[in-house]
């Protein structure tokens, strides 16, 4: 049994899908106004495991991921750079399609974009306002009555009144209650608009979800993700606009992931600590995406995360040991699709059968609300396990255990390269390293090496070793006189 945390009950539930086997998935998705940062990272690779795992447990999975292509902060800075809004959110769509896909983050069955779903949203506007649940305010924009709907605050845990007493009163306000958020906004000058019963205009932000979730998924579906700053006001507002159109319970169950702490200080703008993806990647300071990866995944989804170069260096290291049990055994990447397509057993053991004592151990982790640390745990034990079946002369064992440990790891999007690649690879931005001991040159040098211990020149032979061990390479020489190598 899979028990997750439900946001809206405050506690763990056992999953039980509406429709047997299948699981309805929406997740709110980026407002591509810019390069996404580490924290659209945790919260996708948070939900991408979620995903993979149920899919791994059998489950036909729907995932739903939107986009956001219309929105103030786009219209604002389009303008600034003088962009076409169309071109300006294809660009950064691109961008971050580019990002998710380096983190090994599967493509979403439906990637739906707010602009495509408007006439849905002003439907829906028109709902509410039949229903008594909106209003047309004096500026021209529609409003969302929140005191119309009894059961607002039940996701976040907040009451109206507190919240009220908590709000700043806007001046000449044309909402009736400062709660009120708005469905429809009033068109302005030079901006893009759709025309509407309430004259040209734009939807509101909170109604774009609500719409696209329940035009794909259907008015009741399974589970809504996001990050814990959607938590209030967006989630909130998308139960009470749904609910309220269509009298049905909308998402059964919420899951929401933990904010990324930089130097254990939130991250913010503000305090000048936010780092985009793709500035991470290109630091210096990783090896490979997969770090990255690796470090959002060492930590259980609905806490916090800090994120440090110290904590980078650690994923880097704990990936290392991975990677060093692997090589040299027949036990080739997993590819993402064959969690999918392969039955659950096919993938567990390559044939059907018991499970191992791994499997058993990572089963039983990621079935308690996708307790992705003891899952590692489970990836650092089996490693243990191969080198000590390598020390014994355990060939078979070694290999039998590498494929477990590749076949889990694809479940959590990890261990996706060849043994040998991880240890070619170079911190990123440092490829050629210092010197410019790239790929090309080591391999010459190696040849040279070899080259100097045919003719027994040992001395040249040492030197060249020297030589690569100050750039940070390590030579090891095999059986049959092949000679691999690793950066350190």
């Amino acid at each position: 049994m899979i028990r997750i945390h439900n946001s809206l009950t405050g506690r763990k539930e056992t999953l039980a899908p509406i429709r047997p086997g299948e699981i309805r998935m929406y997740l709110c998705g980026d407002t591509v106004y810019d390069f996404c940062h580490i924290g659209h990272a945790r919260s996708k690779v948070a939900f991408d495991i979620v995903r993979r795992y149920l899919l791994h447990r059998g489950y036909r999975v729907i995932f739903v991921r939107n986009i956001t292509d219309i929105d103030d902060k786009i219209i604002r800075r389009a303008a600034e750079l003088g962009e076409p809004i169309g071109t300006f959110t294809e660009r950064f769509i691109a961008a971050m399609h580019e990002d998710y896909d380096r983190l090994n983050i599967l493509r979403p069955d439906h990637e739906p974009r707010a602009t495509q779903y408007v006439p849905g949203m002003i439907a829906l506007t028109q709902t509410l306002i039949d229903k008594g649940h909106a209003y047309v305010a004096s500026d021209g924009d529609v409003m969302y009555a929140v005191a119309s709907f009894a059961p607002y605050g039940q996701l976040s845990g907040k009451r109206l009144a507190d919240l009220r007493a908590g709000a700043r009163i806007e001046v000449d306000t044309a909402k009736r209650d400062p709660l009120d958020f708005v469905l429809w906004k009033k068109a302005k000058p030079g901006e893009p608009s759709w025309e509407s019963p309430w004259g040209p205009g734009r939807p509101g932000w909170h109604i774009e979800c609500s719409v696209m979730s329940a035009e794909i998924l259907g008015s009741h579906f399974d589970t809504h993700a996001g990050g814990m700053d959607l938590k209030f006001p967006h989630h909130e507002n998308e139960i009470a606009q749904s609910c309220a159109a269509t009298g049905d319970h909308f998402a059964h169950l919420w899951m929401h992931n933990g904010f990324v702490n930089v130097d254990d200080e939130k991250m913010s703008k503000s305090l000048g600590n936010f780092f985009t993806i793709r500035d991470v990647l290109a630091s210096g300071y990783i090896r490979h995406p997969e770090v990255l990866r690796y470090f959002l995944t060492s930590s259980q989804y609905r806490g916090p995360i800090n994120y440090s170069l110290e904590q980078i260096n650690q994923a880097d290291a704990a990936l290392g040991r991975l990677y060093t049990a692997l090589r040299g055994l027949d036990a080739p990447p997993v590819t993402s699709a064959a969690i999918a397509a392969a039955s659950p057993d096919a993938l567990v053991n390559g044939a059907p059968g018991a499970e191992s004592a791994a499997w058993q151990a990572f089963h039983a982790a990621m079935d308690d609300d996708f307790n992705t640390p003891e899952a590692i745990a489970v990836l650092q034990n089996l490693a243990g396990e191969i080198n000590r079946a390598r020390s014994a002369g355990q060939e078979a064992e070694a290999t039998a255990s590498a494929r477990e440990l590749r076949a889990i790891g694809a479940v959590l999007g990890l261990l996706s390269l060849p043994a040998e690649d991880w240890f070619r690879a170079a911190k990123t931005g440092v490829t050629s390293g210092e010197g410019g001991w790239d790929e090309a040159r080591i391999e010459a040098a190696i040849s040279a090496r070899q080259a100097a211990r045919k003719a027994k020149d040992f001395k040249r032979s040492d030197e060249i070793r020297d030589e690569l061990a100050a750039a940070g390479i390590v030579l090891e020489d095999k059986p049959g006189g092949v000679t691999v190598w690793r950066r350190q």
